[in-house]
């Protein structure tokens, strides 16, 4: 064993709880494992000390006699490690206790238990229309997926019997195996790694423990769910094997475009058409929101692009927080199809203006031709 500070090994204080040992020794196993470090020998020898410091700052006993004689408190050759009825853990359960079920492991020192695989997660896309998601509702899908077998209630044995005990892990759904002092755990090849043999296997789920099946749900969208939110419908997911619990559902939202509006998170944009003389004299216009026409009252010399904005008339977001607004963006439409008359009536109009009424046009214009004057110069 290194003669280095324990608690320096793993890079935590000496007044350390187990969980951030545990959390310390996990990180530093991850970084030095030999399966990461492809042989290299200067990192077996971190990962040898990392996972000796493990094993002592772990044990109660050799903690203390560490904390009070140093290394010669767990020196084998003095009678400390492995003495006075504290023992250096298997390595294996070592490793399955800071790893848990990140490989595949099982609960802690006093036995590992096997686990069931938990079914895995869906997702479902759900389309919904602006209104729809505004305003929320409750819709019906259809799920494809796997169920749990009813006729043997999951378990993959056929009514009336019961999984064995497996002869080769012992039900611990794991086996060992072993070069140097290193010990890598794997699923049992006998069992697949569910401590189970059946012997007699349920015909419906031919022994899986589910079937496959298209299962109907209602969902309930909230109010004012945006694209990209997501529904979680617990255990909704696929069924488990061998009586494993089933994963969940994510019903994901898309929201489809609208030919009128378009949302900004709590607000609603839209461009409303306004004829020339609306915009020349004033006047009042109705505009569409999600709850119905209202009235907008538009001001004498309004310019193509003015915005205006009408308050609570957007979205209430399903996060909370106050609800929107409705922006208008006015577009002034000119007019189309004229007759003679008409068109004889807007030349009179067009040579009664002066630059006065057309500031915009006029300073436009200014503005060019102060541009050529310069690049003639």
């Amino acid at each position: 064993m290194s003669k280095r500070d324990l608690y320096e090994v793993l890079g935590v204080a000496k007044d350390a709880s187990e969980r951030d040992i545990k959390k310390a020794y996990k990180r530093l196993a991850m970084k030095y494992h030999p399966d990461r470090t492809q042989g290299d020998k200067d990192l077996e020898v971190k990962f040898k000390e990392v996972k000796d410091a493990y094993e002592v700052l772990t044990d109660d006993n050799m903690r203390a006699r560490y904390d009070q004689y140093g290394h010669a408190g767990i020196d084998p050759q003095q009678g400390g490690f492995g003495g006075g009825g504290g023992g250096a853990q298997d390595f294996g359960d070592i490793f399955g206790d800071a790893f848990g079920d990140l490989f595949g492991g099982g609960g802690g020192r006093g036995g590992r238990q096997s686990r069931a695989q938990r079914g895995a997660d869906l997702r479902y896309n759900l389309d919904l229309s602006l209104e729809e998601a505004v305003k929320g509702k409750s819709v019906e899908i259809k799920v494809p997926t796997w169920v749990s077998c009813d006729p043997c209630s999951g378990s993959g044995a056929k009514k009336g019997t019961q999984a064995q005990t497996c002869g080769t892990c012992h039900g611990q759904g794991q086996v060992q195996m072993r070069q140097g002092f290193f010990a890598v755990q794997q699923a049992c090849p006998t069992c697949h790694g569910t401590g189970k043999i059946i012997k007699d296997p349920c015909k419906p789920c031919s022994g899986q423990g589910r079937v496959q099946k298209s299962k109907t749900l209602s969902v309930k969208v909230p109010a004012g769910v945006d694209t990209g939110d997501r529904i979680r419908l617990a255990s909704e997911g696929e069924a488990g094997q061998f009586g494993a619990p089933a994963g969940d559902l994510y019903v994901q939202v898309n929201v489809r475009e609208h030919r009128i509006f378009q949302r900004d998170e709590s607000n609603l944009h839209c461009e409303v058409p306004i004829g020339f003389t609306v915009a020349a004299l004033g006047g009042e216009i109705e505009v569409p929101t999600l709850d119905g026409k209202v009235k907008l009252k538009i001001p004498a010399e309004t310019q193509t692009g003015r915005m205006f904005r009408m308050r609570g008339k957007g979205v209430k977001s399903v996060r909370g927080g106050a609800v929107g607004d409705l922006i208008c963006r006015v577009v002034i439409e000119t007019p189309v199809n004229l007759t003679d008359s008409q068109k004889e009536l807007l030349e009179q109009l067009g040579e009664a203006t002066t630059s006065k009424h057309k500031p915009k046009e006029q300073g436009f214009f200014d503005g060019v031709k102060r541009f050529f004057d310069d690049l003639a110069k």
